[in-house]
């Protein structure tokens, strides 16, 4: 798997609408591409958001950053929707996990 942690702030004077359209559209497309796992984003009540896409591969991710239309939405956001942002991506992650689920299977088992 391959990760991309993408942590961003929105200017204050960004056309929301807009935003949010080509918000829409990106993850559209991003779910058509080759090696997506999975996406979502959250936002902090400072105005912060982090979003978090997976990718089967490393050759993946980076396909999607230079997909056509990906890389015009990219150019609008720094001239328009962006204060700042910083882009993390890893291959391999290391990975821990806890389900409560899986352990109360295993006790109703015993």
């Amino acid at each position: 798997m391959f990760l991309v942690v993408f942590r961003n702030r929105k200017r204050s004077d960004i056309d929301a609408l807009a935003y949010a359209r080509d918000a829409e559209a990106m993850e559209a497309l991003a779910r058509a591409q080759p090696g997506f796992l999975a996406f979502k984003s959250y936002a902090s009540e400072d105005g912060e958001v982090v979003a978090i896409s997976e990718w089967s591969d490393a050759a993946a991710a980076r396909g999607w950053g230079r997909q056509a239309e990906h890389a015009l939405v990219q150019g609008r956001g720094r001239a328009a929707y962006y204060e700042n942002y910083t882009l993390f991506a890893c291959d391999s992650p290391r990975i821990h996990g806890f389900d409560r689920r899986e352990e109360c299977e295993e006790d109703a088992k015993r």
